[in-house]
């Protein structure tokens, strides 16, 4: 709810407590009563009040004591000021836009919903006139949302690095039981992913969490290997990944070029020739190895065009087709008055 001024009515006085103690940390006596305007045994009332609606407030002992607002076995009802608003709202409209949601696929709208009901009329316009304003380069909807309790499982393995026990669906739909030492979660063009180690086969593993139907934790640790972080991990196993073509391309230009049209998801980029390696100038232009791995060829002809330097086409010999047919149509398409 959007948080309404201190008034002199005692319930304003017990909203504003509960606001105070949603801060954070603790909160003494004296501290509440010189904000609220009230004596200490006043306080004690307002904070058995909050008890009274089943509110987890507990009372710390000792010097430094006070109140403060627990954990508890349900949300309290939340104060926000006007840019807090607006932000909670921002942050659930885009996330669901950007396919960053949970499996309740109805969660953000709904939450959208109820802080939207509750808006002071002028807050609500200024939300109207961000969201009239304001574009998406994708479309909603078109991701596949984990289920939050596998998220949330996975999410704790990867906190106190515990192996988990997941049944997971491959992109062939076979279904799988595995054990996995998850390193990190790492959210990518719209999907979630759960990076980590097989503890059999002893190699990394990308897998998206939304095709994981079940987790559960295992007893025991795991120490990380050194090495890249996780999203570094993700990126690198989604540039190597199998897929139907190998493709490998010599470029003349530098990696910062190449990288503008073909990022590390997609590509590795490497020196085409090793003496080429020490001393250079990383910003250098040369020739640069560029492998690809990807179950289409069509997208890349154009790719190539648009980086605008020269190439080498290495493999396979129907990419050169490809780009030969793409460029006679281009030619042919010039020629036209």
């Amino acid at each position: 709810m959007s948080r309404a001024s201190t008034t002199s009515r005692p319930t304003g006085r017990v909203l504003t407590l509960l606001e105070l103690l949603q801060s954070g940390g603790i909160r003494t006596t004296t501290e509440l009563a010189d904000r609220l305007g009230v004596e200490g045994r006043t306080v004690r009332r307002y904070v058995n009040q909050l008890i009274d609606l089943d509110l987890p407030v507990e009372t710390v002992r000792g010097r430094h004591g006070g109140y403060r607002l627990a954990p508890g076995h349900r949300l309290p009802p939340l104060m926000f000021d006007d840019d807090e608003a607006l932000a909670v709202l921002l942050g659930l409209i885009a996330g669901g836009r950007a396919g960053l949601t949970t499996g309740a696929a109805t969660a953000s709208e709904t939450a959208s919903a109820k802080i939207r009901r509750v808006l002071p009329a002028r807050l609500a316009r200024r939300l109207d006139t961000v969201l009239e304003s304001l574009a998406f380069t994708a479309s909603s909807g078109s991701f596949d949302a984990p289920d939050a309790e596998v998220l949330l499982t996975v999410a704790d393995a990867v906190r106190h690095r515990r192996p988990v026990a997941i049944r997971y669906t491959d992109r062939e739909g076979r279904r799988s039981d595995r054990t996995l030492h998850p390193y990190g979660i790492v959210a990518h063009s719209g999907r979630w992913y759960v990076t980590g180690g097989d503890p059999v086969s002893e190699e990394d593993r990308n897998l998206r969490l939304d095709r994981i139907v079940d987790a559960r934790a295992l007893p025991g640790s795991f120490e990380e290997p050194a090495g890249a972080d996780p999203a570094e991990r993700l990126l690198s196993g989604l540039a190597t990944a199998a897929y139907r073509y190998e493709v490998t391309v010599r470029v003349h230009g530098t990696a910062e070029q190449i990288r503008a049209r073909l990022p590390a998801s997609i590509a590795r980029v490497e020196d085409a020739e090793a003496e080429q390696v020490e001393g250079m100038d990383p910003v250098t232009e040369r020739w640069l190895r560029v492998e690809i791995r990807a179950e289409r060829l069509d997208w890349l002809p154009p790719v190539l065009a648009s980086l605008d330097r020269p190439f080498v086409i290495d493999r396979p010999a129907e990419l050169r087709d490809l780009v030969v047919a793409f460029a006679d149509r281009l030619a042919s398409s010039a020629r036209r008055t």
